[in-house]
């Protein structure tokens, strides 16, 4: 299978860092650019931890952007260091430094999006001001990409930051709502309510460790810190979870066989009027629909999946990568 060409647009917390190691493992993914956007850390620590990233795979080739710096709201960012740690990382502490103003280079993903005409996808795990962004600047060049997979929203499902709101969203819900309005094709929506049933057990990652302990895999060594660090976060606000929900590696396990995931079209708009309901991603699910509202947009919203094909997949993919990347 030829592996589908991914622009990532990531804020580098715990499980951002996994899924990039995930789609680097990967045979089926082909990661031709990364924006490091503000998120779970600001963007000059997603920009360091995308150098560090370079620094333990090796891979040094993948150009890497500088996205947003805030949201679309105007508001500074709120980080959530008891999720991904204070350096976005769990207990790794990088000793790395970047200088910021080498990626004020946004602007750079215009020629590669034109490298890639048509067979571009693009995958937002993180915040939407970025991409958002391009939008606005962009909207002819954005209709050169294949496909978008956006991890975001909580449909009929608690939220993560509000009973009712996502993170991703609730970030910056003005740029949800550019996306979903400005799409130029449907959205593959990536809610909560898939991916937090998207877990991998301690006893998955123990045993991929224990590998990469015997086959000297510097990149795979660095997973089981962090996703301890994110376990045990879960395990106080969701008493009893029985391991990690990994929810942007499941977005870009999404691109492997559309077959596997179940999605429903629907109607969806976000909420952005200040408010309780701030961030909160709404979708028509009624057997008839309101399809002619001018108000909400048609995009795919992923409602199931087959957990046994995700896990299969992730354990295959992870263990069976010996670690040299570069």
């Amino acid at each position: 299978m030829k592996a589908k060409n991914v622009l990532l647009f990531s804020d580098f917390g715990i499980d951002d860092i996994v899924a990039v190691i995930f789609a680097l493992f990967s045979e089926e993914i082909n990661v031709v650019g990364i924006v490091a956007d503000y998120g779970n850390v600001s963007r000059k620590d997603a920009l360091r931890n995308a150098a560090f990233l370079q620094e333990v795979t090796g891979v040094t080739t993948i150009p890497t952007f500088g996205g947003a710096v805030l949201p679309l709201t105007g508001e500074r960012p709120v980080y959530y260091p008891e999720v991904h740690g204070f350096e976005g990382l769990g207990p790794i502490n990088p000793q790395i430094e970047v200088n910021p103003d080498l990626f004020e280079n946004f602007n750079e993903i215009v020629p590669l999006i034109e490298e890639y005409e048509n067979n571009l996808i693009i995958v937002n795990i993180g915040r939407l001001s970025s991409l958002a962004t391009a939008f606005i600047l962009y909207p002819n060049l954005m209709k050169k990409i294949t496909d978008f997979y956006i991890m975001g929203g909580a449909f009929n499902f608690p939220g993560n930051v509000t009973p009712v709101a996502e993170a991703n969203f609730y970030g910056d819900p003005y740029a949800a709502k550019i996306l979903i309005n400005e799409a130029p094709k449907k959205l593959h929506i990536i809610p909560l309510n898939v991916t937090m049933s998207a877990i991998i057990t301690p006893s998955i990652i123990n045993t991929l460790h224990h590998h990469y302990e015997k086959t000297q895999n510097k990149t795979g060594l660095i997973v089981k810190p962090m996703v301890d660090y994110y376990y045990e976060f879960y395990q106080k606000t969701n008493p009893g979870i029985s391991g990690s929900p990994l929810h942007d590696v499941f977005t870009l396990w999404a691109l492997f066989d559309e077959s596997d995931v179940v999605y429903q079209e629907a109607p969806v708009q976000v909420v952005v009027d200040q408010g309780i309901a701030f961030g909160q991603s709404v979708g028509d699910f009624r057997k008839a629909p309101d399809l002619e509202s001018k108000d909400y947009k048609i995009h795919k919203v992923a409602v199931n999946y087959n957990y046994r094909s995700f896990i299969k997949a992730f354990f295959d993919i992870m263990k069976n990568h010996n670690g040299s990347l570069a």
